[in-house]
């Protein structure tokens, strides 16, 4: 008796596009420009030797440093196998699969798509304006039934802060209706725009956080979810019991002790300096018709034809991320923060192509 397996399978995860992740896409590079990682590893160990026993839900450690270096009580602070998981527990506990939406705007992190539609919920979008900031008027127009609005600031992959009268604007237009989800996955590369302090003024605002960035703990899948007590709450009820395996609350906790903190701060400072190098350097390029400013740890650049630059480069082992179809991105690629010898390897790649092309 034969049987078509995919038959069996959720009609919404037949159809289900997954997220071309990094990893996923491939290629044989050695400079990995991609995936917004810090490109060198960190010096953590692990020091626990208590594998044999289940781990915390969520470890005491790990929860107590994060919220004192946020500024927060540990109440308001949940531990997650990254944001990602963040991103869907909020679904899980608050949207009604075929009832309940979420909204966001792109062009922004696909996994907010992917995660609805893999849950069954309905997912909404209004287009940023041409500066990539909130259209407020349209998402007015698109909140009726919507539970979630993500926000993602510094947005990925623009690289843009969102305007804080607009997001305050959003806050008051969605109280009562909708919680407010501000993914600040990269919020260390400019910590004076976090929206962790308005927790106390917004009781629907969420923040997610990561180790993956900053903190060059990509490898670890170590996120947050801060939030006021009654949010936490709802989440600890969806979530699942070990999230977090002892081994990566061992490390996170060392990351996030005051020597953690500043390592990661230490790295942010050189980042960021590579990050105006390579804007200054790009501007200067042949083929490069425009360069964005990026409050993070990558840029995003417009290419005369990037299809070549992409392939050119990626044969040569220096792997971008191409935006193409993304919408209003036509001609982008993403470009992570290197070392300084990465980002000199780009642009003399670079500069050879426009050699090759005069």
């Amino acid at each position: 008796m034969s049987m078509n397996i995919e038959d069996l399978a959720r009609a919404n995860v037949r159809a289900l596009t997954p997220y071309q992740s990094a990893r996923r896409l491939g290629g044989n590079g050695d400079v990995w420009l991609n995936a917004n990682e810090y490109p060198l590893p960190v010096p953590f160990e692990l020091s626990q030797q208590t594998l044999n026993r289940y781990p915390e839900c969520q470890p005491k450690v790990v929860i107590a440093r994060y919220a004192a270096y946020a500024g927060l009580a540990p109440e308001q602070v949940l531990v997650s196998r990254g944001a990602d998981e963040g991103i869907e527990l909020l679904m899980r506990a608050f949207c009604e699969p075929g009832k309940d939406a979420i909204l966001f705007c792109p062009p922004t992190y696909g996994m907010y798509s992917v995660s609805a539609e893999t849950i069954g919920i309905e997912y909404r979008t209004v287009e940023a304006l041409p500066d990539w900031q909130l259209n407020l008027p349209a998402i007015a127009d698109q909140l009726e039934g919507v539970k979630l609005v993500y926000m993602c600031s510094p947005n990925n992959p623009t690289g843009n802060l969102i305007n804080r009268d607009d997001i305050r604007a959003l806050l008051e237009m969605t109280a009562g209706k909708a919680l407010v989800v501000a993914d600040e996955a990269y919020i260390e590369f400019c910590p004076e725009a976090t929206l962790a302090g308005w927790l106390q003024d917004y009781p629907h605002l969420v923040v997610l956080r990561t180790l993956s960035k900053a903190f060059a703990l990509a490898g670890l899948r170590c996120g947050f979810t801060l939030a006021n007590k009654p949010v936490i709450d709802l989440l600890m009820k969806v979530i699942a019991p070990y999230p977090l395996a002892t081994p990566v609350a061992d490390v996170a906790g060392q990351a996030l002790s005051e020597e953690g903190v500043a390592l990661m701060r230490q790295h942010v400072a050189e980042l960021n300096a590579n990050r105006d190098w390579l804007s200054a350097q790009l501007q200067q390029t042949a083929g490069v018709e425009q360069v964005f400013p990026s409050e993070t740890n990558y840029i995003l650049a417009r290419f005369t034809d990037s299809p070549r630059v992409f392939k050119t480069l990626w044969d040569q082992g220096i792997i971008l991320r191409d935006q193409n179809k993304n919408r209003g991105l036509a001609g982008c690629l993403r470009i992570s923060i290197g070392t300084r010898d990465e980002c000199e390897r780009l642009i003399a790649a670079l500069q050879a192509l426009s050699v090759e092309q005069a």
